[in-house]
């Protein structure tokens, strides 16, 4: 059996979900053990939110092409969308997920409409609990003066946070660049297939040689420390 293996990380869920691309390569080598082999592999960066996703498209046609399996590490790697993956379902590729693999078509959409429902839940109880706190007239924001010592700290976290994404953009990015450089491609070429995928650097730009090489040596430097 052939397998087409559809990776996806997404920045501002990176940290949180603690699934990076080496443990979703992990997953799917694992899943394919003894049932084939792996034709081919395709890296999104991408939120989970937007329904847009080239790298999910050409996985799609490339399973199609070959008759093979389009494999994920796990369902939320897809998205929490009824209506995306009713599409997926319905283009005629068999889709497994490695960390459920007695899923079938009825359960993926059950699935996705329970995790679709509990997202939009949690979005109502948040706009409701606003509404009632200013109701009730709390001042809420960064508008209120006794708030400044608050603003500076979280001024401070954000550009620590800010830092830290931009650390585990640069990881979940560089075996993609690794890859290409085995290949024997040059910081040009490297550019050129990164922004070929649509895959966007930190501050969401495209690629040129020189953050190509910028991103390389700050990873090297990362690792001598």
């Amino acid at each position: 059996m052939k397998f087409v293996t559809y990776l996806r990380v997404s920045t501002d869920r990176q940290g949180r979900s603690g699934l990076g691309l080496e443990a979703q390569r992990k997953a799917v080598a694992d899943y394919v053990l003894g049932k084939g082999e792996i034709f081919a592999e395709f890296v999104e960066i991408e939120s989970g939110k937007k329904n847009d996703r080239p790298q999910l498209a050409r996985a799609l046609a490339e399973a199609k092409r070959i008759g093979g399996v389009l494999l994920i590490a796990k369902l939320d790697r897809l998205a929490r969308n009824v209506a995306f993956i009713a599409n997926l379902l319905e283009s005629g590729v068999e889709i497994a997920a490695a960390d459920m693999p007695e899923a079938n078509r009825f359960l993926l959409h059950v699935m996705a409409a329970v995790a679709e429902h509990e997202a939009r839940m949690i979005s109502d109880r948040t706009r409701a609990a606003l509404a009632a706190a200013r109701e009730r007239g709390v001042a809420l924001g960064w508008s209120i003066p006794s708030r400044a010592g608050e603003q500076r700290q979280a001024a401070r976290k954000g550009a620590a946070a800010n830092a830290r994404k931009a650390d585990q953009h640069a990881a979940n990015i560089l075996p993609v660049i690794r890859s290409l450089a085995a290949q024997g491609a040059s910081l040009r070429k490297i550019a050129f297939e990164l922004n070929k995928r649509e895959i966007r650097t930190a501050r969401g730009g495209r690629w040129h040689p020189a953050t190509v090489r910028n991103l390389m040596i700050r990873k090297c430097a990362d690792a001598q420390l």
